[in-house]
């Protein structure tokens, strides 16, 4: 075969352009082209009609190119098709098999077959029933309580657990003890809510342990306690080993993602995320293995949290011994209560170290700040457009509650005019880092010793504050220590907040919402609270999902404020007015109201709790069945699901993974191609962020490198491949510093997505998907260098969201989807200023709403990668030809029946090659028919559309003339 299937090289995994080929995107993105422009002299609607023309003519001329393979193409396809059918003895009347039937009866047996099989039939009951016959590792050990309950005696006799324990007995859940522990030993579930600081978290694990010790029921106790996030889980454990005088292991474990320190089976509690108790429960359905469950920050309200508490409510019936604990830090535990049937509840104060709160006024009085003046309001026919008209009514709103308050406040005559000012300007509601570093700036000259904890709403504004408090100079290392904080960051450098720092020195958190619960940094003193927090928001009837910072509810901001107050007196900062307050929530909408729901609709099928909408419609607060329906539709266009919403073998495995099932089947698909550096670059960038910011003043510069790292590919995804390429390099080198800098890229983001990518590879060789847990491994990287496949690959994940160009114009390019009509590539995308593409479909992974429609990052792909990477396509026959019939667009595309078949029988060998992979778990064998096989679908994907005789290059046909898609019409 003509392509190259070395292994990559240490610099490089992209092949080498010609000269010619990587400066093409540079110079189509100027102007100037040679373009035909329309005849002068036509107005109104003869311009409209010249254009209809000219795409009737452009439209009979596409439906007359045929696309067709080269017949050495094809006959070398169809030999290597023909090897591969004899391997699986899979025969033409078993296709039916295939398509119709779940039985999967042509795979050979196998213990993973026997896996799937039991997945894809099985339901909740049956699993609960067998579970309940099997034997638990609780079992009654009179032995083994003894040792135990010694055990706990000799501790109380011991000289660091006294101490603790006095500590202990200051806090208000300990002055609750033996209600709490009558409440446990009366009801199977309760309710136990408790204000910031009343040590809940910490202490009622270990009431129930040591209750069970002294009762001699240590052989059948163990606790499981859930925390929302990884470093509260990590923090919680090792603080409640230390209170028990032991090290971790013992009696105290802690569990999270790709790491852990397991309890003792017997006697003890293990700490670990949300998460991992679904993973438990697809194992251990009955949580036959724990007597007692505690979900703790119950009111956070995630899709995990408020799942297991839906799974609990079905198993408690078979478990009467069971006994669960939910713990919500806030007073919305009446909701928890009648949802379990009305069940106990109990309320614990918190410790009252008194906090005082600042609002923006004082703010603005002890910094003289002063934010930028509002621009002026538009005039003429543009006040009537839409977005003028949506930031007037936001404007409207702001006035609504905020001049009766600054009234009042002149009455008071509390606060200077220049604060008044200032609260009446519009931009004060906007977050402001020079607000938040002034402010800084002025408790560390005017107040005295303790730790400042400031929250923002996500990574990229704590980069920005951190680079500019260490850029300011006023803040050197000898005085100051400075920390971001984080979900994405190693858990080694979370646990840093909690070191103490050295005497004279003081600590400053940059943090996300992640330090608002089950954290304490025993020596902050000072809150900033920026008010604002990112929430992911999904508008099903448009189909975007957008994740944009918002206010905070007042349960939120009472979290925060309380972290100022967990040891001693301290300050909280609340960057919004008292009025802002007044219109905040009571709490956060909870997150299945709010999100996509492909992730969970996986977990519902692997833990096979049967139909997703009757398994969902009983959850606390059950989401929109339209949300439901969209979620399913994307499934089974990823081949995850069948039509019967059964998992199929892709799905079984993208349930495994903790990603979104699109990302999620680009990796697998990466390590069955042997393409997985690339591939995992791409994913780790999808599913967290591109590395890349655009400093004010220097967006040209900063779009002519992100154009250089496309390489000519008219591909964003290329560029999130090659940058995060390019940074390992440099690192290795030592100035991958420098590389940041020169390429507009943030060093941290580019470190936590190589530290992905090892993630992705951890779990795809625990899968035996790779047989290395090194992404860079040669093996796992032989076609890294096609970029054709890695296209593929993309657009194999990201498929329905494909787009078609219609033109480009000065303003960008303008697409067209068929739920949307027109939309545009974003300013930032590589292809927003492209004049002229080598073909017509885009495919893309996130759209949003702004000003208009936008494609945020997309991959120019050619025609025989739309239709492999695609569902199984189906066609009509028309005059000898055959019509694709399920490519949802405007204009057909028209084939060979013999191209059509091959591609057909392609996608079709993929399948069962994939099927045979789960089954039989090992890397690809590229020197037998699988290799052959992977080869022939790389052959067809590499091929280009001129050779296929497709030639669809698209442009602009009139360089100057824009006005049928400006910024207004798109309003």
């Amino acid at each position: 075969m003509s392509r190259r299937h070395g292994p990559r090289g240490k610099s490089h995994f992209f092949t080498r352009h010609s000269r010619e080929e990587q400066q093409s995107q540079s110079s189509e993105s100027g102007h100037g082209g040679a373009y035909s422009r329309r005849p002068p002299g036509l107005k109104g609607k003869e311009i409209g009609l010249y254009y209809r023309n000219k795409n009737r003519e452009k439209a009979q001329k596409k439906n007359t190119q045929v696309l067709k393979l080269l017949p050495q193409v094809e006959h070398r396809i169809k030999s290597i098709l023909n090897d591969s059918k004899i391997f699986y003895n899979v025969l033409p009347d078993k296709r039916s098999s295939f398509e119709h039937s779940n039985n999967y009866d042509y795979i050979s047996d196998s213990q993973f077959k026997r896996k799937f099989l039991e997945i894809i039939h099985g339901d909740i009951e049956h699993n609960l029933a067998k579970a309940m016959i099997m034997e638990s590792k609780l079992q009654k050990n009179s032995e083994m309580d003894r040792t135990l309950l010694n055990e706990y005696k000799e501790k109380q006799t011991q000289h660091d657990y006294l101490n603790m324990l006095k500590f202990r007995m200051k806090l208000p859940t300990y002055h609750k003890k033996l209600e709490i522990l009558k409440l446990i030993e009366d009801n199977q579930v309760i309710v136990i809510s408790g204000e910031t600081g009343c040590g809940k978290t910490t202490q009622v694990a270990q009431f129930i342990l040591d209750d069970q010790l002294e009762a001699g029921n240590g052989s059948i106790t163990q606790i499981i306690c859930t925390q929302p996030r990884r470093i509260s889980a990590i923090s919680v454990a090792e603080r409640v080993a230390a209170e028990r005088a032991e090290r971790l292991g013992k009696s105290v474990g802690y569990q999270i993602r790709l790491e852990k320190i397991p309890s003792r089976e017997q006697g003890s509690i293990l700490f670990c995320t949300t998460g991992i108790l679904l993973q438990i429960m697809k194992t251990d359905p009955a949580l036959k293995s724990f007597s007692h469950v505690i979900l703790d920050e119950i009111h956070e309200r995630t899709i995990e949290s408020d799942f297991i508490i839906t799974l609990l409510k079905q198993i408690l019936p078979k478990r009467p011994d069971l006994k669960v604990i939910l713990m919500s830090a806030t007073l919305n535990s009446e909701s928890f209560s009648k949802y379990y049937d009305k069940c106990p509840m109990i309320h614990i104060p918190g410790i009252t170290y008194p906090v005082q709160e600042f609002y923006l006024e004082d703010i603005l009085s002890f910094t003289g700040f002063k934010f930028p003046e509002p621009p002026p309001e538009p005039t003429g026919y543009r006040k009537h457009l839409k977005r003028y008209k949506e930031q007037q009514h936001k404007h409207e709103t702001f006035l609504d509650f905020i001049l009766p308050y600054v009234r009042q406040l002149r009455t008071e005559m509390k606060y200077a005019k220049h604060v008044i000012d200032q609260l009446r300007n519009p931009n004060s509601e906007n977050l402001s880092l020079e607000l938040i570093e002034k402010l800084v700036r002025y408790i560390c000259n005017t107040k005295g010793p303790g730790a400042i904890l400031i929250f923002l709403p996500g990574i990229m504004d704590i980069s920005k504050l951190n680079r500019m408090l260490l850029e300011s100079g006023c803040y050197p290392s000898y005085k100051y220590i400075i920390y971001p904080l984080h979900s994405r960051m190693p858990t080694v450098d979370q646990k840093l907040i909690f070191k103490e720092p050295p005497h004279g020195v003081r600590k400053i958190i940059i943090a996300t919402s992640i330090a608002e619960t089950s954290i304490t940094i025993e020596d902050v003193v000072y809150v900033i609270n920026c008010g604002k927090t990112k929430l992911t928001r999904f508008d099903v009837n448009k189909n975007l999902q957008t994740l944009e910072p918002e206010w905070v509810s007042l349960a939120n901001a009472k979290q925060r404020r309380g972290r100022a107050g967990r040891v001693k007196s301290g300050e909280c900062y609340h960057l919004y007015s008292k009025a802002r307050e007044m219109t905040f929530d009571q709490y956060q909408l909870p997150e299945i109201l709010r999100t996509r729901l492909e992730q969970i609709i996986l977990q519902i099928k692997i833990l096979q709790l049967g139909k997703v909408k009757k398994f969902l419609v009983n959850i606390m607060d059950p989401p929109d069945m339209k949300t439901i329906d969209l979620s399913l539709d994307l499934l089974r266009t990823l081949n995850a699901l069948d039509k019967d919403e059964h998992l199929t073998p892709l799905g079984y495995h993208l349930a495994h993974l903790p990603l979104d099932p699109r990302t999620g089947k680009m990796i697998l698909w990466a390590s069955l191609f042997s393409c997985a550096e690339p591939v995992f670059a791409i994913a780790a960038s999808l599913t967290f962020k591109d590395a890349f910011y655009c400093p004010l003043g220097k967006e040209e510069e900063a779009n002519r490198k992100k154009l250089e790292l496309g390489m000519g590919q008219y591909s964003d995804h290329i560029v999130l491949a090659e940058a995060l390429r390019r940074f390992e390099n440099a690192h290795r080198r030592g100035n991958a510093g420098q590389f940041c800098r020169e390429y507009f890229l943030s060093f941290n983001t580019l470190k936590l997505l190589s530290e992905m990518k090892t993630q992705f590879a951890q779990y795809l060789c625990e899968m035996k998907f790779l047989d290395s847990e090194n992404p860079s491994d040669r093996n796992a990287n032989r076609n890294s260098n096609n970029i054709a496949l890695i296209k593929a690959i993309v657009c194999a994940g990201l498929y329905p969201n494909i787009a078609v160009v219609r033109r480009s114009t000065k303003q960008g390019v303008i697409c067209w989807t068929p739920e949307d009509g027109c939309v545009r590539t974003h300013p930032s995308s590589i292809n927003n200023k492209v004049e002229k593409f080598p073909n017509r479909y885009l495919t893309y992974f996130t759209k949003q709403r702004s000003t208009a429609i936008y494609l945020h990052d997309t991959t120019c792909i050619s025609v025989p990668i739309l239709l492999f990477a695609g569902p199984t396509i189906s066609t009509r026959r028309e005059k000898g030809k055959c019509v694709i019939n399920n490519i949802n667009f405007s204009e057909n595309i028209i084939c060979e029946p013999e191209t059509v078949e091959v591609i057909q029988e392609l996608q079709y060998a993929l399948n069962t090659l994939l099927e045979y992979k789960i089954t039989h778990p090992a890397t690809v064998s590229w020197s037998t028919f699988e290799g052959n096989l992977l080869n022939a679908i790389i052959e067809l994907v590499s091929q280009k559309d001129e050779e296929m005789g497709f030639n669809d290059v698209i442009g602009n046909e009139d360089n100057n003339i824009d006005e049928e898609f400006t910024d207004d019409n798109f309003d």
